[in-house]
């Protein structure tokens, strides 16, 4: 099943709605390479879609995001009065088409100013049954009645918010779908690096804890986080480390004892392969920010 994966932030945005009956005979409309994205989820009756060669028939409570760059066309009328909603979304930032068992783009790090954000993955499937239908239709029907109010700021930033409810509830039926192989168990480790991050903690010791080989554990993290659990570990570290070099008044090297590590020299080193500046340095940088 294709998934279509979404590197955020920025976050796919919202650009219109509505709902729309089409009445038997009728198709969905011919359109090549429309540039946005169509979300269709049907409430009753069958929408009979072709996209780049593959052939879909969207029946009551499924819904299917066709895409902006590929052509899709009906290739036969409904045969019942077909009531579906319809949502045109897009987003200025990566996006790829991906297959099941593949995995997530890695997250990249992003500077902000003092601190370093991570991008994550949204996947959501190109065609799915959706797992609460009801909640998905009520939803879209509250985008739609928002439209006549679209041209006031309040209503389009209402939009975004409900728009990205449906993008949860799209998730929540892929993932029913498709339990990730070894995502739980990265998230577990995830939660003890973070939980252990100023005491000491070995490959053996995090199997131990989680009654995983550690080469599992190893692996599962690469696919869901991109990086090993030391990595993720070290990471984490000098996150919280920024937060006590900016937040109090405490010496380098107490700093470095309370994320974890042993020698300060060490911690000045990977602070400075990651930030590409001294502990001290990056205090004073922004100091007075």
């Amino acid at each position: 099943m294709p998934i279509l994966e979404f590197t955020s932030p920025p976050l796919p945005h919202y650009l219109a709605s509505g709902f729309c009956i089409i009445a038997p005979g009728r198709k969905h409309p011919n359109r090549r390479n429309i540039g946005v994205f169509d979300l269709l989820v049907v409430q009753e009756g069958c929408i009979y879609i072709m996209e780049g060669g593959d052939y879909y028939e969207v029946t009551a409570g499924h819904a299917i995001i066709l895409r902006p760059d590929r052509h899709h066309y009906s290739p036969q009328g409904c045969t019942t009065d077909t009531a579906h909603y319809w949502l045109h979304f897009n987003t200025t930032g990566a996006w790829r088409e991906t297959e099941e068992g593949v995995p997530v783009l890695p997250s990249v790090p992003i500077e902000e100013k003092s601190f370093t954000m991570q991008t994550f993955a949204i996947q959501l499937p190109q065609f799915a049954k959706l797992l609460k239908p009801t909640s998905v239709y009520r939803t879209m029907q509250q985008l739609g009645e928002l439209e006549k109010e679209s041209h006031r700021n309040w209503a389009r930033w209402k939009h975004q918010l409900l728009f990205q409810q449906v993008l949860e509830q799209l998730n929540a039926s892929l993932q029913a779908e498709m339990p990730p192989p070894g995502a739980e168990v990265a998230d577990q480790a995830a939660s003890y690096l973070r939980q252990h991050f100023k005491q000491s903690v070995s490959a053996q010791s995090l199997g131990e804890a989680l009654n995983f080989h550690p080469v599992y554990i190893a692996r599962c993290m690469q696919r869901e986080f991109g990086c090993s659990p030391f990595e993720y570990l070290l990471r984490y570290r000098l996150e919280q480390a920024k937060l006590l070099l900016l937040q109090t008044d405490f010496p380098v090297a107490r700093v470095a004892e309370e994320v974890g590590f042993n020698q300060a020299a060490y911690f000045t080193s990977c602070f400075v392969k990651m930030e590409g500046l001294t502990p001290r340095a990056y205090r004073k940088r922004f100091s007075h920010a």
